[in-house]
């Protein structure tokens, strides 16, 4: 039997939705605005697959070691594994912080755990490489506002299919970059991303995302003029139409192009080509969407990992994509963006949403003045 270590930041995610850019120092304010648990629940949809692809194959036995309540065990329990396969290491208290994933993650190590999986987001990653220090290997299933780190998988399901693999010894070992954002800045819309360390972590690149690439996007002028000139016919032509303007420097970019006023990090609107609203968190865009019934988003990929949806634009949550319908969500990139993103992914925690996409099998992205470019897209 394998000894699996099993940890989860039950407030992972949290200020994603209500627009608050990541969760760091500000758990009180997600509350309050009406945020719900993320990584709960993913962490669940995680362990069900396991178990699902495990039930039957004496070979994929694995004891997990855990913490309590919210941190592991309530997942562990309410995705079907017996209680007889849990072991609790560490029993955290009421109000969880970043000490319970140290000292957790440090009694799990302790114990024995072969391999340490965690539930949560960038900040998540970095306190649990501090506590391993590389004597295992790590494997992050993605839950936070921002994942720009090389430990996680690309989904709750890879996570699941890539502990198969390991425990089946079809699998490597190799560093992967722990990156973080600084919240704080980030909230403010400042870029600041710097490399904390590197970690051991299961390497197969169709699973585990690839740290993001820091593309010094749109600086071109050439093709900033383009797609700001392919996005000002569209405002023309479509008076009446609410464009949600997406987070990153890309449409940042394009959007100085024509003196609008967005936000780098944020989800704006715009009507007959001007902003009306900006930095949007879930709750405000459905109401704006109550008033605009016909709405496009317009969202760039994450540079070399791909995905439109899930990393580091919450606020477009399956509701919000639902209401929009997933075939007026706009795809934008430079060409040389584009170049270094092999596909494109989406994540939005709704797998039957998420199947919609990549059902297409492939997406148009607009790459400059009424051109676009068909884009490979996969299921996370």
């Amino acid at each position: 039997m394998r000894r699996i270590g099993f940890v989860v930041n039950p407030v992972a995610g949290m200020g994603g939705k209500v627009g608050l850019k990541g969760t760091d120092g500000v758990v009180d304010e997600a509350r309050a605005q009406g945020a719900e648990p993320v990584a709960g629940p993913r962490a669940t949809a995680f362990a069900a697959a396991f178990l699902a692809v495990a039930r039957g194959d004496p070979s994929l036995r694995v004891e997990w070691l855990t913490s309590g309540g919210p941190m592991g065990y309530e997942s562990l329990r309410a995705a079907g594994v017996p209680d007889a396969a849990v072991d609790v290491i560490y029993t955290p208290g009421k109000r969880t912080t970043a000490n319970d994933t140290l000292r957790g993650v440090e009694a799990i190590v302790d114990r024995g755990a072969e391999l340490l999986l965690f539930c949560g987001g960038d900040g998540t990653a970095r306190d649990v490489a501090g506590a391993t220090r590389d004597r295992v290997p790590i494997l992050g299933i993605p839950a936070g506002v921002k994942m720009h780190s090389g430990v996680f998988a690309v989904s709750p399901i890879a996570a699941a299919n890539l502990l198969v693999a390991y425990v089946r010894g079809q699998l490597r070992i190799a560093p992967g970059e722990i990156l973080d954002v600084d919240e704080e800045a980030y909230r403010k819309g400042e870029w600041r991303i710097r490399l904390f360390t590197t970690a051991n972590t299961l390497a197969e690149p169709h699973l585990v995302q690839a740290g993001k690439m820091m593309i010094a996007e749109v600086t071109e002028d050439a093709i900033r003029t383009e797609l700001a000139m392919h996005f000002s016919d569209l405002f023309e032509e479509s008076p009446e139409t609410l464009f949600l303007l997406g987070p990153g420097s890309t449409l940042h970019g394009i959007a100085s192009a024509l003196r609008l006023d967005k936000t780098l990090l944020g989800i704006d609107a715009v009507l007959a080509g001007k902003t009306i609203e900006k930095d949007l968190n879930e709750k405000r865009i459905l109401a704006v969407l109550d008033r605009h019934r016909d709405a496009k988003l317009v969202v760039s990929p994450v540079g070399a990992q791909g995905f439109i949806l899930g990393r580091g634009n919450l606020q477009a949550s399956p509701e919000v994509v639902r209401r929009i319908g997933t075939k007026n969500v706009i795809v934008v990139a430079t060409p040389a963006k584009l170049e270094t993103t092999p596909v494109l992914r989406v994540d939005t925690g709704d797998r039957s949403l998420d199947a919609e996409f990549s059902a297409r099998e492939y997406l148009f992205v607009i790459i400059g003045y009424r051109t676009s470019k068909l884009h490979p897209i996969q299921p996370s």
